[in-house]
C-alpha cells in the first residue's frame, strides 16, 4: 500500500529549533523521577496499594518488567543494564522477582488485579531465552489477572532473535513488539558496538507481520558518532521501506559524566548541534510525508495504529514507558528500578542487583525512593500532562478540579509561555492554552513552564537538552 501523500505544511525553522534547546525533563511523570525522596521501607507504594484496594474496585493495571541484562554494551545507552553471557544470573533474577510479586500483589487485593497492559524492558528483555521468559509470564499470570485482548509489548534486540524465538512470544501472547535499531549505517553501527545489518531487521520485521503481532515500533537515535545528514536519511529512507507501525525518533544526549559506556564515545565525531537539527528537520518530514501522524515530541504512528487513534480521540496518555493508550491504569513495576506510579504515589526500586536482592532477602520492598504527590504536585501533573498528551489546556477544566484561578496561579508560568505565542507555537484564547502544530514539536520546554521544582532550583542542566 502507497502511504505517499504532500509534505506536511508544518514548517519549523532550524534557528527556532536552536532557540528551545533546552535543558529539561522530559515528563514520564510530574514530579520528575529525581525529585522522589528517600523511602527504603517502600512506605509510599504500600499506602498507595492499599487505598486502591479499598477505592478503585476492578479498574485494570498496567505492569512493567524490567530486564536489566544484555550480552554486550552499546556505547550511547542510559539505561539501567548488567552486561553478562552468564544466564545463571536470569534463573536468579527471575526467582527475586517472585519475591518481589509476592509482596505486591497480596496488598493489591483479590479481584483487583486485573491487568489490561504489559511491558517488558531493560536491557534486553530478549537476552531471556524462550523458556525464561514462559517462566516469566508463568508468574505474572499466577498472580494477577491477565485480560484476554490485553496489550502485550516487549522491547527486542535483533540481534537476540529469530523467526522461531518471535514465533515463541506470539504463543505467549505478546503483540507489540519494538526494536532498537538507532541506525543502520554500518560505520556508526560499529562506533556504538551494536551491529546489525537492514536486512536483519528487515526479515524480522516480515516475520513479526506473518505471525500477525498488531503493532511493531521501530527507535530510531540521530546525533550518534559518524552520522551525517546524507547517512541518516538513507537510515530513515530505509526505515521508510519497512514502514513500522510506529517510529520512535530520540536525540543522543552525550553525558559521559553521568554514563559510563558514553566515554568509549569520541565527543569530536559527534554531529554539530546544527547539523542534528537538520537530520531531525529531515527526517520529520519524511515520516509525516508518508503518512505518518506527529503523536508529540519524537514519536510517530500510522494513522490506523491505536496510539494515533487515541491522540485523535483526545486520549492520549503519558507514563514512565513514554506514550501509551490506557487511560486510568496504575502502573506497578518489577525488577532493579522499575517505577510504580498508583494513584498519587510514585516509587522506584533499588538500582542494582545487590541491593534489589538483599531487600527482598529481608522481607522488603526494594524501593529506595518514592514520593506521595500535594495538591500543588497533582494540579501541575493535570496541566503538564494535558499538554504533553492532548497539546491543549482548558482553563474552566482546571479551575473546577482544583479551586483555583487559573491565570492567577499559575501567572509567573504563563508570562514564560509568551515566547512561544510570539512565534505562533502556543495560542492562547479566554478558554484556555492550545498548542499549534508547529508547537507539537515545542512542548517539552512549554511543559517546563509549569515545574515549580525545576524553576524552584534553576536546575535545568541536570537534565538532557531537547536536541
Amino acid at each position: 500500500m502507497d502511504r505517499m501523500k504532500p509534505t506536511s505544511e508544518i514548517v519549523v525553522s532550524p534557528e527556532l529549533v536552536e532557540r528551545f534547546d533546552i535543558a529539561g525533563p522530559r515528563y514520564t511523570s510530574y514530579p520528575t523521577a529525581d525529585r522522589f525522596l528517600p523511602d527504603g521501607w517502600g512506605a509510599h507504594l504500600a499506602h498507595a496499594l492499599g487505598s486502591r484496594a479499598r477505592t478503585l474496585g476492578h479498574a485494570p493495571l498496567s505492569l512493567y518488567v524490567h530486564l536489566p541484562f544484555c550480552a554486550s554494551v552499546c556505547y550511547y545507552c542510559a539505561c539501567n543494564k548488567v552486561i553478562t553471557k552468564d544466564h545463571g544470573k536470569v534463573s536468579e533474577y527471575l526467582r527475586y522477582l517472585e519475591q518481589e510479586m509476592d509482596l505486591v500483589a497480596p496488598l493489591i487485593g483479590a479481584g483487583h488485579r486485573q491487568v489490561a497492559q504489559l511491558h517488558l524492558g531493560g536491557g534486553s528483555p530478549t537476552f531471556l531465552d524462550d523458556d525464561e521468559l514462559t517462566q516469566l509470564m508463568s508468574l505474572l499470570a499466577q498472580r494477577f489477572e491477565l485480560l484476554p485482548d490485553m496489550e502485550r509489548s516487549i522491547e527486542i534486540d535483533p540481534r537476540t532473535v529469530t523467526p522461531k524465538r518471535l514465533a515463541h512470544l506470539r504463543t505467549l501472547g505478546f503483540n507489540r513488539v519494538s526494536f532498537g535499531v538507532q541506525d543502520f549505517d554500518p560505520r556508526v553501527q560499529k562506533a556504538v558496538h551494536r551491529v546489525q545489518p537492514f536486512e536483519q531487521v528487515q526479515s524480522l520485521v516480515e516475520e513479526v507481520r506473518r505471525l500477525r503481532f498488531d503493532s511493531i515500533n521501530l527507535d530510531l537515535i540521530y546525533g550518534l558518532p559518524y552520522q551525517t545528514l546524507e547517512s541518516f536519511q538513507k537510515t530513515v529512507d530505509q526505515v521508510l521501506t519497512i514502514q513500522p507501525d510506529r517510529i520512535a525518533l530520540y536525540a543522543y544526549a552525550h553525558l559521559p559524566a553521568r554514563f559510563k559506556p558514553q566515554r568509549r564515545i569520541d565527543a569530536e565525531t559527534l554531529p554539530a548541534v546544527a547539523t542534528k537539527v537538520q537530520m531531525m528537520d529531515q527526517a520529520i518530514h519524511a515520516f509525516m510525508a508518508h503518512g505518518y501522524d506527529y503523536i508529540g515530541m519524537d514519536h510517530f504512528a500510522l494513522p490506523e495504529d491505536q496510539l494515533a487513534k487515541v491522540k485523535r480521540d483526545g486520549r492520549l496518555q503519558r507514563n514512565f514507558q513514554g506514550y501509551h493508550t490506557h487511560a486510568g491504569a496504575d502502573l506497578l513495576g518489577f525488577g532493579v528500578s522499575a517505577i510504580s506510579q498508583v494513584g498519587a504515589a510514585y516509587s522506584q526500586s533499588v538500582k542494582t542487583l545487590e541491593a534489589y536482592y538483599a531487600a527482598l532477602d529481608a522481607g522488603k520492598f526494594p524501593v529506595e525512593r518514592g514520593l506521595t504527590l500535594e495538591s500543588d504536585d497533582l494540579l501541575r501533573r493535570e496541566v503538564i500532562m494535558s499538554l504533553m498528551c492532548q497539546g491543549r489546556i482548558a482553563f474552566e477544566t482546571i479551575e473546577q478540579n482544583y479551586g483555583i484561578d487559573f491565570a492567577t496561579y499559575f501567572q509567573d508560568a504563563l508570562e514564560r509561555l509568551q515566547e512561544f505565542e510570539h512565534e505562533g507555537l502556543l495560542i492562547r484564547t479566554l478558554a484556555g492554552l492550545e498548542v499549534s502544530k508547529a508547537g507539537w514539536f515545542f512542548v517539552r520546554p512549554m511543559a517546563m513552564s509549569f515545574d515549580k521544582y525545576l524553576w524552584l532550583h534553576q536546575d535545568h542542566q541536570r537534565f538532557s537538552k531537547v536536541l
